[in-house]
């Protein structure tokens, strides 16, 4: 517990211990009144010190300013009891309201408690324990299973199962070997591994992911100033009513007490403490519920606009596709197809060009140095290798035919890599990156939400894109674009009166999230600069989240929505009983209290959200 929340505890005590003893005869009225003061000084002495250096710098009408006269009202007229309770339930409803943000944050902070308190490092064969900010990269780390992976990296040596379902919301653990890459945050499960440092600390993924969700309540929302600028009208109004209330009835029935009493009172029940409370902690427990599902939103503000989003524009690669090129056709001629892989693996054996990665995948086996006596890259055209069974080409169509050599032409909007051995054709091999198991769902689920604008804008040929916006069944394409071609497209639907989303996962994706509505970002595989550029995160890249993360916002839009009516609408009903005299002081500070809490409970609801999406 933290210190000022045992000093209010202590002040809560005390001040509650006078106000019961305040209440026993045996004081007198003189003892009473100063029983009565003390209890009010040890609970109210930072509201009217705050409320007194408000007037001071010119900030008069607040919630506090409020408190402060109903309750000396109170003592004035003699009503000393409900002077202190005014003052007493307040605090305490403070408190309380206090506390359950906490929870919330600390919620939060537990969902993302990936924070790892050392990483053990190799130096000079053995294992030293260092914290995580002063490892270096390319150090090598050993971690244990059941261990917290302390640094993003890659697997140097062994092979492991990962348990990534606080950093990612997947609850089915991740297998992973040499060459893969691993992210701090996950827990290795089964067996040690060591892993070759790729960042420092500060760059890792959790690392900005820990500082994304701290400071994700920075960027207040609409609906938060909206709050602000309300309390700055409302309560010079409520003053103003309060006065009208206790003078012109007074003058015209002479009852001044009674219409002075009901103006405090007035006062009492105006103050606004649930809506300035439960709608930035509805926010906050929004995002909360959005990390519980792998959604990372980077402020209130991005809840708000998500809750309203219409037209949704897509990067391709990457985003809905793997982003890895797969072999998807095998066209063997003159002989069969694993032969074919073969002879194209060994041509493509000393390049790392994507497409000649794909096919080595493909092959699987291990290519001996010993088989390979030259590699000749051929600019444009493709690659000749001299191998210990041949000599090999492998290339586009043109590279085969200046040879000689008369081609089987394969249709096919992926690559086509044609290969010859010795002067012979020997066949032709597909490769495309296809697209995600789930992306379809996914736009079917944006469908689910209501948002049947969806565009997916791409650098890739016509031809392709087609293809792909057909195969997931998108509303349009745009292709061969340039970044600052994708940033003038979202901006031509931007014009079209729609709250657009861009989703994607490339440093050339930056502009389109600046100029978007709201920017989503792959977070996994996706490049720093575009996890940094966009306003919501998803972090396992599972494009279904899109729809999650905009259901989720819906929802706790909704319930921002229901607090500023229920609050609202309670406190003019209050208002109007209090001026008609059929409230008392002492309901007035009940009603407030409950109300505070009950929106507040409401709020919390929102980080309970989960994605039921379908």
């Amino acid at each position: 517990m933290e210190k000022e929340e045992k000093i209010m505890i202590s002040r809560l005590a005390v001040s509650a211990l006078l106000f019961a003893l305040s209440f026993f005869a045996f004081w007198g009225n003189l003892g009473k009144l100063i029983v009565s003061i003390l209890a009010y000084l040890v609970i109210g002495y930072d509201i009217i010190f705050k409320s007194i250096i408000g007037i001071f710098k010119g900030k008069v009408f607040d919630e506090k300013f409020l408190m402060m006269i109903a309750s000396i009202g109170a003592f004035i007229l003699g009503e000393y009891h409900e002077a202190v309770a005014v003052m007493l339930f307040y605090q305490l409803g403070e408190f309380l309201q206090d506390l359950a943000t906490e929870n919330s944050k600390k919620s939060i902070t537990k969902l993302l408690n990936l924070k790892p308190e050392f990483a053990n490092v190799l130096v000079d064969g053995e294992i030293k324990k260092i914290s995580p900010e002063k490892v270096n990269v390319g150090d090598i780390i050993v971690v244990n299973a059941g261990e917290k992976i302390s640094l993003d990296g890659v697997v140097v040596k062994g092979s492991s199962t990962l348990n990534t379902q606080a950093l990612t919301g997947e609850s089915l653990p991740r297998e992973v070997k040499e060459n893969d890459s691993v992210y701090s945050g996950s827990i290795n499960l089964s067996a040690t591994i060591e892993i070759k440092v790729s960042c420092k600390y500060s760059e890792s993924k959790i690392a900005k992911i820990i500082e994304l969700v701290e400071n994700s309540d920075k960027n207040k929302a609409k609906s938060e100033k909206f709050i602000t600028k309300f309390a700055k009208i409302y309560t010079p109004v409520v003053v103003g009513l309060a006065v009208l209330l206790a003078v012109i009835p007074s003058l015209i029935t002479g009852n001044w007490t009674t219409w002075i009493n009901r103006a405090l009172l007035f006062l009492v029940v105006s103050c606004p403490c649930a809506l300035v409370i439960s709608i930035p902690l509805s926010y906050f427990a929004g995002i909360g519920g959005a990390s519980r599902n792998g959604i990372l939103i980077k402020g209130s503000n991005y809840i708000e606009i998500l809750s309203k989003v219409n037209a949704v524009a897509f990067d391709k690669t990457g985003t809905l596709t793997q982003g890895s090129f797969e072999v998807v056709n095998v066209n063997a001629v003159n002989c069969d197809a694993d032969e074919l892989i073969k002879l194209c693996a060994f041509a493509e054996a000393e390049s790392n060009h994507p497409i000649a990665l794909s096919i080595k995948n493909k092959y699987g086996k291990k290519i001996l140095k010993k088989d390979i006596i030259s590699s000749t890259t051929l600019s444009g055209f493709g690659v000749k290798t001299e191998t210990s069974f041949g000599t090999i080409y492998a290339g586009n169509k043109k590279l085969i035919e200046n040879l000689g050599i008369q081609v089987e032409e394969t249709p096919s909007v992926g690559t086509v890599v044609y290969v010859a051995k010795n002067n012979k054709f020997m066949g032709s091999i597909v490769i495309e990156d296809i697209a995600k198991e789930n992306a379809k769902l996914a736009v079917q689920k944006l469908k689910s939400v209501g948002i049947n604008n969806q565009i997916m804008l791409t650098g890739d040929k016509s031809d392709v894109a087609e293809k792909f916006a057909n195969e997931l069944g998108l509303s349009d394409y745009k292709s061969e674009l340039l970044p600052e071609d994708k940033f003038k497209e979202i901006n031509e639907l931007k014009s079209k009166n729609n709250i657009v989303a861009f989703v994607g996962d490339g440093i050339n994706d930056a502009p389109a999230f600046k100029s978007a509505d709201v920017g989503i970002a792959m977070g996994a595989l996706g490049s720093d600069v575009a996890i940094e550029s966009a306003d919501v995160v998803l972090m396992d890249d599972n494009p279904e989240k899109i729809a999650d993360s905009i259901l989720i916002s819906i929802k706790t839009q909704k319930i921002v929505y229901e607090n500023i009516v229920f609050s609202i609408s309670f406190k003019v009903l209050m208002l109007v009983l209090g001026a008609l005299g059929f409230a008392s002081m002492w309901l007035a500070v009940f009603a407030d209290v409950g109300v505070s809490l009950i929106a507040v409970a409401n709020a919390l609801r929102a980080i309970k959200l989960k994605n039921k999406t379908k």
